[in-house]
């Protein structure tokens, strides 16, 4: 089984908005178990810790984790984020396929809507 990283936006400008990226993320984690992949969703790993750690250990954490994986898939806004910039890098660096939400859809046989 390959296992699928999925990267985006956590941080926003309130509680709801983070819980609005988790859920995003978390829904196209629960797409990627639905094609096959084993998933590692970091927005779920360590929801709401914020504070427990300082940010670089959650990042460079996601980042070993990234590594070991078969394909990064990109969700809707991650050009937004830091954090998912850093790990289209990394994930370049380490020649591991980056996927888009267009690119799942069509892995679902489906078209944008």
């Amino acid at each position: 089984m390959k296992i699928a990283y999925v990267a985006g936006p956590y941080r926003a400008d309130t509680i709801h908005g983070v819980l609005e990226n988790i859920q995003k993320a978390r829904r196209m984690a629960l797409r990627l178990w639905k094609l096959g992949y084993a998933v590692i969703c970091p927005h779920s790993n360590s929801a709401f810790f914020d504070g427990a750690c300082p940010d670089e250990v959650w990042l460079e954490g996601d980042l070993e984790i990234l590594k070991r994986c078969d394909l990064v898939v990109l969700v809707d806004g991650w050009e937004t984020s830091a954090g998912a910039c850093r790990e289209v890098e990394v994930a370049a660096a380490c020649a591991i396929p980056i996927l888009d939400e267009e690119q799942v859809l069509k892995l679902e046989g489906r078209k944008r809507p």
